[in-house]
């Protein structure tokens, strides 16, 4: 009997690694790099230390995650991305910096979720502009749903603080559904509604060419929840 694979909320797509990603990926792995195998990762070992920590979904070309793990030292940020192009632009930036409160899975969030990383283990999640997947026929594939909300209600910590943006309006009011529905999770918005941008979050390549085109940008908020 054939088992079905889960629907995905990315397509990996081959050919996209400068020679410079590549070596990066190859060289500098094992400074930055957590290996994923299913079993646990024990992240006060993998950062030797542990420090208030944050966790980026998606980082694209990690100029967030990276921005912030340079301005803020005491910090320890954990980025989940699953093209290696981004993975390695991470890399070398972190190389550059000499950051020490940086690491990287190169996997999907989801299983890493599932298996891999306790629960309660984050301050803060950030998940700027995930694939809208704008078709209908192709909603079923967004990784912002009721169930992925309850898993990222689980990995953060009591007060911790959830936060996502998007340029997609449509997605943006999927999000603001699922999220006010999640018991744990409170919004940070007087109305239940989108918030105003953090200042903290440096516009991303893909975000200003948005821009460029008239797209808004929806931002939301949410504190998880005593327990």
């Amino acid at each position: 009997m054939q088992v079905r694979r889960p629907i995905r909320s990315f397509v990996l797509r081959a050919g996209r690694v400068t020679a410079a990603q590549e070596r990066a990926l190859k060289m500098l792995w094992p400074a930055f790099g957590l290996d994923f195998d299913g079993s646990a990762i024990d992240l006060d070992t993998a950062f030797a230390r542990r420090a208030p920590r944050c966790l980026e979904i998606g980082f694209g070309a990690g100029e967030v995650i990276g921005a912030l793990a340079e301005v803020n030292p005491h910090t320890d940020y954990l980025g989940v991305e699953v093209h290696r192009s981004g993975v390695g632009r991470l890399l070398l930036r972190a190389e550059e910096a000499k950051l020490t409160n940086l690491r990287v899975i190169c996997h999907d969030v989801v299983e890493v979720l599932s298996s891999a990383i306790a629960h309660r283990s984050f301050d803060s999640i950030l998940i700027f502009f995930p694939d809208p997947w704008h078709k209908k026929r192709h909603h079923k594939r967004r990784l912002i749903d009721a169930r992925f909300v309850e898993m990222l209600a689980d990995s953060l910590r009591p007060k911790g603080v959830l936060r996502l943006a998007t340029d997609w309006q449509a997605y943006a009011e999927q999000m603001l559904v699922v999220c006010n529905a999640c018991p744990r999770l409170r919004s940070q918005s007087a109305d239940g509604s989108f918030v105003s941008r953090p200042e903290f979050r440096p516009p991303t390549r893909f975000e200003r060419r948005g821009a460029r085109l008239g797209h808004g940008v929806w931002d939301l908020a949410y504190e998880k929840t005593l327990e």
